[in-house]
């Protein structure tokens, strides 16, 4: 599995902000209010992020021989997978809420303080669920064992796979 890169990172923060924006240019050209997410939308990503966090951290343990458990590599698998979904949707979030900050900062009318702390609240929480997912991603590598190794005969694809 590779790790998540910058760069998918940047395009879904793109076009969460692109999303974001439309949305509210929409919503305005309507006639109708802007959009402004839920209180719980922010705490739910921070929760999210923890529990990330703290299921890959009995996979660390286990690597690391500080656990009795041996390292069930289906399960780091699966849990690095939803460090990386995560992370992602941390990304597109997170730009969603910086979308909807933007079109109320290039308004004439001064947004109510309320609506833009949830906006900035999301995007927080977005960029702190990014930071949770790649910590995550991160305690979830299982290193190559030397023993692992065929005499002779070291594929080069394959380390690019285990930094």
């Amino acid at each position: 599995m590779k790790r998540t890169s910058a760069g998918i990172l940047i395009v879904a923060a793109v076009i969460g902000i692109g999303v974001g924006f439309l949305i509210d240019q929409v919503l305005t050209s309507a006639g109708r209010p802007t959009f402004t997410p839920a209180v719980t939308l922010p705490i739910l990503l921070v929760l999210l992020g923890a529990v990330v966090v703290a299921l890959a951290v009995p996979i660390r343990r286990a690597i690391h021989g500080r656990s009795a458990q041996a390292v069930n590599p289906f399960r780091a698998v699966r849990i690095a997978m939803l460090a990386k979904a995560s992370s992602i949707v941390g990304a597109a979030v997170g730009g969603v809420g910086l979308g909807l900050a933007l079109f109320l900062v290039t308004r004439p009318v001064t947004p109510s303080l309320g609506s833009m702390g949830t906006i900035l609240a999301t995007a927080a929480a977005g960029a702190l669920l990014i930071a949770a997912g790649l910590v995550a991603e991160h305690l979830c590598i299982i290193r190559k064992d030397d023993d692992d190794e065929q005499p002779g005969g070291e594929d080069p694809g394959l380390e690019a796979h285990h930094h």
